[in-house]
């Protein structure tokens, strides 16, 4: 994989951008150029096809146009303060041993006897 940006970071020249005109905001640079496909696909150790390379350049610029369109998101305010509206938790009596036990099938020494697993 070969840079072929300028040390300063500016694009390589005039022609730098890509034929479908994807190119970051007045750089002329592409968004996604064919390198950077290649190194991400050689860091999740795929192997690309040509044509892929192009085709995912594409794709990636199509996601990154996506990012961009979230920073337009205005941001809301947040109600400060925030009310529970369940009730409160209150300790009720419960059924007593025999009561739950009165209509299982089997029970042995107060508890519930099930089939056995093996």
């Amino acid at each position: 994989m070969t840079d072929t940006s300028d040390p300063d970071g500016e694009s390589a020249g005039p022609d730098a951008g890509d034929a479908d005109g994807d190119t970051k905001a007045g750089s002329g640079e592409p968004v996604v150029d064919a390198a950077e496909v290649e190194h991400v696909a050689e860091l999740a150790r795929v192997r690309l096809a040509e044509e892929e390379t192009e085709t995912f350049a594409d794709q990636f610029a199509e996601i990154l146009e996506y990012f961009e369109a979230l920073d337009e998101v205005p941001d809301l305010d947040r109600e400060e303060e925030l009310v529970n509206v369940m009730r409160a938790d209150e300790v009720e009596a419960g059924l007593a041993q025999e009561e739950a036990l009165a209509n299982a099938a089997e029970t042995e020494d107060g508890f519930f006897k099930g089939p056995k697993v093996s």
